[in-house]
């Protein structure tokens, strides 16, 4: 897992051979962090899968849980996500004897952040007797919950020491500790989960005790990675430990809660529409379902491109080379909206194949491929979005860009598709097409007013 440092831009360079070695670094970031999130991705799919295949209570259970636990964990996740750029900033200005103190600021966010999301995930039986929930899956729900609570400290310790791994630019180790959860988390809830070596059978509540312990064995071995690695000897969790400073603490939470907050309120958004969309039946949630997951999996790779094009910006900021990032910036626009149509291309030819990979129910897949041409122009929309929002984000701009995607998102995207789905207002009413229209709706916003602000954007060298 050894790995270069991100390079000293070389400005003598023609401005396109410049442009190509800068989208080489960001290939060479983004890839493990591409696979990382296929990786933690894979999760959701085992859990489901297996907890599918253990009844329909199990399958329930799970899925509800985990539209509980997401969007708080993503809330932190991004707050703490302030660590990447933050180091990567420090690692390109030459500042190295800040790294370790910010590092540790962000696991005592971490830290708090934990015991918060404990909480509220152990007490969360009132929240299941408003959904009316039958006695059997709140049960569930809430042992699923129960146990998943025991790994949310190593989750949450695992996205703070990102900040220190990625922001140096070795993105490989996260990389590999994600995948090594996945390969454990597999056969955990095989054995959890129907009962194996003596075991008993625990339904979806063995889910939550197989990521827990899968988590917690991953976060183990980055532990000792970080403690034994040569690359880190620089870098000693235990005798470069600092306490808690407060005015530390603020500026990472500063920056960090606006990202949070933004990926929450994405996140939260596509909940909501799932709850509309409901009255129209199962087919139409089927259908949606199916669209959106193929969305989702194929936004990986702009996302990764995003998160690889935050550390590189802050850091060529951080080295005091503004020009290069503002260049980099910008072309990402260019390779961005590339992938974007050729994602877009993929889903038009492809709607019906993807759909009949889902499912073999006729109704659904005609749900699924009118909904997936609406998700390719949905596709070119995020895709702009995520970019802008990442080279912002290494900037260390994100108040204005978190109030533009609240705008976007839920003065703009959702009262536009809630009023094509239900009402005649603007149109008859579309049903679930209207949902996507008024989500690229809002994207298409978003992405005109992040442009914009990037481009109007002048940050103070660090």
């Amino acid at each position: 897992m050894e790995e270069l440092h991100q390079p000293i831009p070389e400005i003598r360079q023609p401005l396109i051979q410049r442009t190509l070695t800068e989208w080489k670094t960001l290939a060479l970031l983004g890839g493990p962090i591409l696979i990382a999130q296929i990786a933690q991705m894979a999760n959701g799919v085992i859990d489901t899968v297996m907890a599918g295949h253990a009844s329909a209570e199990d399958l329930a259970a799970v899925g509800i849980g985990s539209s509980l636990w997401m969007p708080l964990f993503l809330l932190f996740m991004g707050t703490l996500s302030a660590l990447q750029p933050i180091i990567s900033g420090h690692r390109g200005g030459g500042l190295f004897s800040r790294i370790m103190p910010d590092t540790w600021q962000g696991i005592y966010i971490a830290a708090g952040a934990s015991v918060l999301m404990i909480l509220l995930l152990v007490n969360v039986r009132p929240v299941l007797d408003t959904l009316r929930m039958d006695s059997h899956t709140a049960f569930v729900t809430q042992g699923y919950l129960s146990a998943f609570a025991w790994g949310i400290p190593a989750m949450l310790l695992m996205a703070a020491l990102r900040g220190l791994t990625d922001g140096l630019g070795h993105t490989k180790v996260i990389m590999a500790f994600s995948v090594l959860g996945t390969l454990i988390n597999l056969p955990l809830n095989y054995i959890f989960i129907y009962g194996k070596f003596g075991l008993p059978a625990m339904g979806g509540i063995g889910c939550g005790w197989a990521t827990s312990i899968s988590n917690g064995v991953a976060m183990v071995a980055l532990l000792v990675y970080l403690s034994r690695s040569r690359t880190y000897r620089h870098y000693n969790l235990i005798t470069d430990w600092v306490k808690p400073h407060w005015q530390e603490i603020s500026l990472i939470l500063k920056l960090g809660v606006p990202i949070g907050f933004t990926i929450f309120v994405e996140a939260s958004m596509f909940s909501v529409i799932a709850l509309f969309l409901a009255p129209l039946g199962p087919v139409i949630v089927a259908g949606h379902q199916i669209a959106l997951n193929v969305v989702s999996l194929l936004f990986m790779v702009p996302l990764s491109i995003g998160m690889a094009l935050t550390l590189r910006v802050s850091f060529l900021i951080g080295a005091r080379a503004p020009d290069t990032a503002r260049l980099l910036s910008r072309s990402s626009l260019i390779l961005a909206a590339s992938v974007a149509l050729v994602f877009a291309l993929l889903l038009f030819l492809l709607a019906s194949p993807i759909a009949q990979l889902y499912t073999n129910d006729p109704a659904v897949q005609d749900v699924s491929i009118s909904l997936l041409v609406f998700a390719a122009l949905f596709q070119i929309a995020d895709v702009i979005q995520v970019t802008c929002i990442s080279a912002l984000r290494g900037y260390k701009d994100t108040r204005v860009p978190m109030i533009i995607m609240l705008f976007s998102f839920w003065g703009l995207g959702l009262p536009l598709g809630y009023a094509l789905t239900f009402t005649d207002m603007i149109v008859p009413a579309m049903g679930a097409a209207g949902f996507w229209i008024g989500l690229t709706g809002g994207l298409a916003s978003a992405s005109i007013l992040l442009g914009i602000r990037l481009f109007g954007y002048a940050p103070k060298p660090a």
